[in-house]
């Protein structure tokens, strides 16, 4: 309360009701508060909390005063702009998730949703050369409404799908990073919504984040995919526009120039491609130009003062000490050789500047021109002395020399700055002599050499070797059981029937390292050379191998990937795949800044690249297919971008490369073999109806065992659409699988004829005959024999083997056979048997002979039975075909209607 009630509170007086009340309160309030005054000083906590309260009740000024200093939790506002991409359009929200990062963004297009965000170290890590960010992306398989299909449901390790998408992230983001920011960066991308109709990863793409984060990035970067479906580029296309697309292209870039483009296609031509770059990098300019937009809105102050550079006149000192060596380092055309001679001139750098100390020419001149002076000074001063008049005052001191200051520096600043000045070096060898480092010129392609068969036992085998890049490519050949299985978000369940493993040892380039899990730059360089080669594989109906090759790089010096291609293409010509062409892949490298090292200002686009030339130059620029087409290509640069130009020239000095590699490929010595090698498999596919598969399979898959067990084949695959795939190591097992499912899966018609079938079983009734393995039908009593039987079992028994023919199938599917069809006077009983109105076959009930039972003008013989010395006469039809030990000599003769009775 207040101690003075007639005090204004802001400014208003109390009125009276109010000062008789806090009067007649005051003493209750007093209590009140001795009280809470001893509770307090129990409880100092409780005592602080309330000090704190009336400390911030003081005003309303001090209050926000003190709000904003302390930091009070802000409430959450969102800024958001809606993007045009294509046809539709696509929201960028900020502001509401995430706000305890640098920056975060959510990216909607219709139902997906990507959400990213980025992350600075508080304090920077050691200089280096390389910065430090990382990309991680992730689709969590719950963005769909699934789980994982596997016994962790927890989303782990990055999948190959996801490290693609995290190399598309990070290769256009670096380009734009000042060199000496180097404090460690994250950027991390979940896709937590998922429509099955847009694709999350072209919007993971765009890094709008780090546009509104502290880093001090020079551009703001976006990114799109484009496709080309029914001659039209489409920006951002939907899942079912990329089913007939001709073009899968990614690119990434600022409002004004190209930094990154990934893509496949089938064959397109050069002048298509650089259309498509057109349309996507106009459609980068729009959202660039947005995002500007709403970086001025809500983006943060850029960290520019942490940027940390090595000293200016470090660079004059390395080249004063290195520049002669490094000019005769650098004309080593042996990769090796020159890395060691490189690495010696680095170490006597980092000696002098780190630990004994640089003595600039510059300074050993200066301090001897002073003392020239100095002497010459002196000189002209010098005065007589007199024997014995020496002055003590006379006496001169000499002047010294100052000695200089060794200059020392930092190893980081050193070993940077020696890495700055090799590349200018290299770049201006290039420029002025035009001889690179291995003595080529800008157009001019290594050596190349490939052979053939080279691992016996390999389905099919190339060394292909191009300068100091080698690869061994090895094809293996299989059923659909080694087909790689995709379980991701976009692709559900699917299976591979081709895919390329390309594997990166440290002994390639002479080096020791670990060997593990396959890193991000293998799975990316290995799904280039993939997508590279998918194009020119046959189909799985003209070829029902699964394919798997293998890339092993043996020596690297520039361009493994495209050696990958090459060896690729050579392997599986030599497994015996009839590919479609054949196609090469070439890496091109640029120089962009020649007016810098004397040149004309124009860019120098140099072609297959060596690893030197990647690292010190502006472009590594890969492309692959044959002379008329592309069929995949990725761009990296290290510079702020190139234009559409630039981009033009680097692919028609590609395609010209291209074809001398196609050239040189065809002298491979051995050259391949073409045709399947015996250790391959032999895969055979059936048709079969869809609803006969279950017979194929069996209950519970015991028909299928049976049939491998019993044929020795490897594997047996059935599908839902009726395609049978027989997986054997020869033929003869082959075969006997083969007869064993189509006689399974046949459709039996009527009139068809079965030969040499066994009887499995006999019944009262007839017999049951074996047509195919498992498939069985019953000839009854009456079919068996043109002679009327009393017991099927009189003239046959099991494993007898007959002749039947179909002729009926009821509504069951159960078959009816008929022996007596096929007998020599068939024809001629069926039509006396037509005129007759009697049941033919009927045997009497008491066992004697009765005339009636037997159909008039059928010729009759007297047949004797014996069972147990009892004879019986059983007048039966005439058979020809069963005329054996009872058949009559005599012929029989026929007048008229008038039967004739054979006589014993």
């Amino acid at each position: 309360m207040l101690a003075n009630p007639s005090i204004s509170i802001h400014g208003l007086a109390p009125p009276p009701l109010f000062s008789s009340l806090s009067e007649s309160l005051k003493p209750r309030n007093l209590l009140f508060s001795s009280r809470k005054h001893h509770l307090l000083s129990s409880f100092p906590s409780l005592n602080r909390r309330r000090r704190r309260r009336q400390n911030v009740r003081v005003s309303n000024e001090v209050s926000a005063e003190i709000s904003d200093d302390v930091g009070s939790i802000p409430v959450p506002q969102r800024f958001s702009v809606e993007i045009p991409v294509g046809d539709r359009h696509i929201l960028v929200e900020t502001g509401h998730i995430g706000r305890q990062a640098s920056a975060s963004v959510t990216v909607t297009d219709g139902e997906t949703i990507v959400y990213s965000s980025v992350c600075l170290a508080d304090t920077p890590s050691e200089p280096s050369d390389f910065f430090p960010l990382t990309v991680n992306y992730q689709e969590r398989l719950s963005a769909a409404g699934r789980t994982s299909g596997g016994f962790f449901k927890r989303e782990g390790r990055a999948k190959d799908h996801e490290v693609l998408i995290c190399r598309l992230i990070d290769r256009p983001l670096r380009p734009t990073m000042p060199k000496g920011f180097y404090h460690e960066t994250q950027i991390l991308s979940w896709v937590f919504s998922y429509d099955g109709i847009h694709s999350p990863d072209c919007l993971a793409v765009s890094p709008i984040q780090i546009a509104l984060s502290e880093v001090p990035s020079s551009k703001i970067i976006a990114g799109v995919r484009v496709g080309l479906v029914g001659g039209r580029f489409i920006i951002n296309p939907t899942t079912k526009d990329m089913e007939s697309s001709e073009l899968d292209l990614i690119m990434a870039g600022t409002d004004s120039a190209i930094l990154m483009i990934e893509g496949y296609c089938n064959f397109l031509p050069e002048q298509k491609l650089i259309q498509a770059v057109e349309a996507g990098q106009a459609a980068i300019r729009e959202i660039c130009r947005e995002v500007e937009a709403l970086v001025k809105k809500c983006g943060k102050q850029k960290m520019t003062d942490a940027i940390k550079l090595p000293p200016a006149e470090l660079y004059r000192h390395v080249e004063d000490i290195s520049a002669d060596e490094l000019v005769k380092a650098l004309q080593i055309r042996s990769k090796i050789p020159r890395r060691k001679a490189l690495s010696a001139l680095e170490d006597r750098v980092l000696n002098i500047l780190t630990e004994k100390g640089y003595v600039s020419k510059d300074q050993v001149s200066g301090a001897a021109e002073g003392l020239v002076d100095i002497c010459d000074d002196e000189d002209e001063d010098e005065e007589v002395i007199v024997d014995g008049e020496v002055d003590e005052g006379d006496v001169h001191i000499k002047p010294v020399a100052r000695k200089p200051v060794p200059l020392l520096f930092s190893e980081v600043d050193v070993k940077l700055v020696f890495k700055e000045i090799t590349s200018r070096f290299l770049r201006k060898r290039i420029v002025e002599g035009g001889k690179r480092s291995d003595g080529r010129n800008p157009f001019e392609i290594r050596p190349i050499n490939s052979k053939c068969g080279l691992l016996p036992r390999a389905h099919g085998s190339v060394l292909f070797t191009r300068g100091e890049t080698q690869s061994l490519a090895v094809v293996t050949l299989g059923d659909r059981q080694m087909a790689q299985r995709i379980d991701n978000l976009v692709d559900t369940d699917e299976l591979k029937r081709f895919y390329l493993q390309y594997s990166f040892p440290p002994s390639c380039v002479g080096e020791v390292g670990r060997i593990g899990a396959p890193s991000r730059r293998e799975i990316g360089h290995g799904m280039l050379a993939e997508r590279a080669l998918e194009p020119i594989l046959p189909s799985e109906e003209n070829f029902p191998y699964t394919i798997r090759v293998e890339s092993t790089i043996t020596e690297s010096n520039g361009s493994s990937s495209m050696a990958s291609v090459c060896g690729g293409c050579l392997a599986l010509l030599d497994a015996g795949v009839p590919v479609k062409r054949s196609v090469a892949g070439i890496a091109m490298g640029m120089v962009l800044d020649t007016k810098e090292f004397g040149g004309d200002g124009s860019p120098l686009i140099l072609s297959d690249i060596s690893g030197s030339e990647d690292a010190s130059g502006d472009m590594d620029f890969k492309v692959a297919g044959d002379e008329n087409g592309i069929t995949a290509f990725q761009m990296d640069i290290k510079i702020a971008g190139i234009t559409l130009p630039v981009m033009e020239q680097a692919l028609m000095q590609a395609r010209d490369g291209r074809k001398h590699v196609l050239s040189e490929m065809l002298k491979c010595s051995p050259s391949p073999s073409r045709k399947l090698s015996k250790y391959a498999p032999l895969i055979h596919v059936m048709k079969v109806r869809p609803e006969k598969v279950n017979a194929i399979i069996g209950s519970g898959g015991k028909k299928v065992k049976s049939i491998i067990e019993e044929t020795g084949v490897e594997a047996i695959d059935t599908q839902d659409n009726g395609i049978v795939k027989i997986t054997a190591k020869d033929l003869s097992s082959l075969e006997k699988s083969k007869a064993i499912i189509a006689n399974l899966t046949m459709v039996p018609t009527i009139g068809d004829i079965y030969r040499n079938c066994e009887i499995k079983s006999i019944a009262p009734y007839g017999v049951f005959v074996e047509i195919a393995p498992g498939r069985e039908g019953l000839c009854h009593i009456s079919e068996l024999s043109s002679n009327w039987l009393a017991k099927a079992e009189d003239a046959f028994k099991v494993g007898d083997r007959l002749d039947v023919k179909l002729i009926e199938v009821n509504e069951k599917g159960q078959l009816r056979l008929s022996h007596r069809a096929l007998l020599p006077d068939a024809d001629e009983n069926a039509k006396l048997q037509t005129s007759s109105s009697s049941k033919e076959n009927i045997p009497p009930k008491d066992g004697s002979a009765s005339v009636n039972a037997i159909p008039d003008r059928i010729p009759l013989r007297k047949v004797v039975v014996t069972d147990k010395n009892l004879e019986k006469v059983v007048r039966r039809p005439v058979s020809s075909a069963r005329d054996g030990p009872h058949a009559n000599k005599d012929k029989q003769k026929k007048s008229g209607n008038k039967e004739v009775a054979s006589k014993d």
